[in-house]
């Protein structure tokens, strides 16, 4: 088994991307701490993609894993149907073999039918992947944990689509009402990709109260229902130890720390947060 590595999901610093580019964005995370990243909404341009190529090589930099959609999500947006030859290109000029899908067709998200057939679809490009060096993995949000005639949503996308293999997020998972740790053993075998994120419960704001003294129930129960929080590793109630340790008894290859929102932190600030509690943790090595 391949060492585990920790590194980052390129989402948390996406607007570093845009503002300072690849180059001095890899050189910026390299800095505090972190060699491996993930790709995702980042721009892979020519000019992008040499960028990476050149910070992989001065800094000892490793791409984790690329980003694609099975179709466009966007009008003009990428997608393996209709820009293969440029993504799997894209995959070996980073020097990776894992590529991932980051969210389900928004038209499947309320249409189990339209679920199926994303699945027929994912199972055909894996294959074709497959012959190219490539792997393909698909990342869970709280959704696929909606059941259909008793199944999860991501267990039937695991049925329909034997190929895909899984990047599972442990914080959607928690959000989604599942135990992480049962489905990262459930899909052993299955996963070589984790998102780290913690689950924070937010402090109901002054406002809300507010609105309760005042009679407004709705917008108090607004934000009572609404104090779930990304959060920095280890400022939440996620049992992290256990979840890094049943990952790598899966075989996970990367651990990624990510955050879909900071609430004002600089980002680069809390990945540090992130990393000094896996340092506290004791997996300095997997740096």
């Amino acid at each position: 088994m391949s060492k585990v590595k920790i590194g980052v999901q390129a989402s948390t610093i996406k607007k570093s991307f845009e503002e300072i580019g690849p180059y001095e964005t890899l050189k910026k995370l390299h800095e505090i701490g972190y060699n491996s990243i993930e790709i995702s909404q980042v721009a892979t341009t020519p000019e992008n993609i040499a960028q990476i190529q050149r910070a992989t090589a001065d800094f000892g930099m490793e791409i984790a894993s690329m980003t694609a959609a099975l179709k466009p999500q966007m009008p003009g947006g990428e997608s393996l149907t209709t820009d293969y030859d440029k993504i799997v290109a894209d995959c070996k000029a980073v020097g990776t073999d894992l590529l991932r899908i980051g969210i389900l067709p928004f038209d499947a998200m309320a249409s189990l039918d339209k679920v199926l057939e994303f699945c027929q679809d994912a199972n055909e490009v894996t294959h074709k992947l497959k012959e190219d060096g490539i792997t393909l993995y698909y990342h869970n949000h709280h959704i696929e944990f909606r059941k259909y005639d008793g199944k999860f949503l991501l267990d039937i996308i695991r049925e329909k689509a034997p190929l895909l293999g899984f990047e599972l997020d442990v914080h959607w998972v928690q959000r989604g009402g599942a135990n992480p740790l049962e489905v990262i053993k459930d899909y052993k075998g299955k996963v070589e990709l984790i998102h780290l994120k913690d689950y924070r419960i937010a402090a109901i704001p002054d406002e809300a109260f507010d609105a309760l003294y005042k009679g407004e129930h709705a917008k108090f129960m607004a934000a009572f229902t609404d104090v779930i929080q990304f959060a920095e590793l280890g400022t939440g109630s996620l049992p992290l130890k256990d979840i890094i340790e049943e990952s790598i008894a899966s075989g996970v290859r990367y651990l990624l720390v990510e955050q879909d929102d900071t609430y004002g932190v600089d980002p680069f600030e809390s990945l540090k947060i992130s990393r000094d509690y896996l340092l506290e943790l004791g997996y300095g090595n997997l740096f």
